[in-house]
């Protein structure tokens, strides 16, 4: 793993971009895989003002990780409306090259098929993932076992608690959702990590260092030939480099 450690979250996604602007300015038809939450967002104003700057993003297709069962695409708290307020509505990627789960679908299992399948046509050049706390990507939980395809997953009672801030009491968190399952995630060409603070450092340390284990998820990323970690100062403090 390359580890890269900044001393504000606004350095790291300057970083951050800087990478996906070398995939975009590569390929003839990028495919971006994309996260969610406050850990990407100076991520995404970073590469915004690329694409300010001159970057073409017309070519590129874009698939996200996951999205909330129960929320419509217009629910100000879905993945669909963070990904329009952050990204896909201040650049050009066109409305039909974006792509993220249905969590509305009346059919869940077949909507999980429909999403494998749009994976399955996209392979994704470089995915960007967060860590929760309790050590997901995406919304791949702590289990005995982890899935390898989308899915449905329970949300545990650590990452509801943790998404409240987003919404007006802890009740209102959405109890399941739709994820991309950890081989999709580990099939990606490249893959970005990144974790910002100090509540953070203690599962760094764990996902990077203490072997590959189904309780931390984001261990499995040890296996992955080229994965960039993205750090701030604090939550690369357990870390010994």
């Amino acid at each position: 793993m390359n580890i890269r450690v900044f001393r504000t979250p606004s350095d790291a996604g300057i970083y951050a971009a800087s990478i996906l602007e070398r995939v975009v300015t590569s390929k003839e038809r990028p495919v971006l895989g994309l996260a969610t939450g406050g850990t990407v967002i100076p991520v995404y104003e970073a590469f915004v003002n690329l694409v300010r700057c001159g970057l073409d993003v017309s070519h590129v297709t874009t698939l996200n990780l996951d999205e909330y069962i129960g929320l419509a695409p217009d629910h100000p708290q879905s993945y669909h409306a963070f990904m329009n307020e952050h990204l896909f509505s201040k650049v050009g990627i066109p409305v039909e090259s974006t792509h993220l789960p249905n969590g509305i679908a009346s059919d869940l299992r077949a909507e999980c098929e429909r999403y494998n399948a749009v994976i399955r046509k996209n392979p994704i050049d470089i995915q960007i993932l967060g860590i929760g706390v309790n050590g997901h990507i995406g919304f791949n939980e702590p289990s005995h076992t982890l899935i390898t395809g989308t899915h449905v997953v329970n949300l545990s009672a650590e990452t509801i608690k943790m998404n409240a801030r987003f919404f007006q009491n802890e009740e209102e968190v959405p109890r399941q959702a739709i994820t991309m399952g950890v081989q999709s995630i580990l099939q990606a060409k490249q893959i970005i990590l990144l974790a910002f603070g100090a509540q953070k450092a203690e599962i760094i340390r764990e996902a990077l260092n203490d072997g590959i284990r189904t309780d931390v998820p984001a261990s499995i990323l040890q296996l992955h030939k080229d994965v960039t970690v993205i750090l701030d100062e604090q939550s690369a403090r357990h870390l010994d480099l």
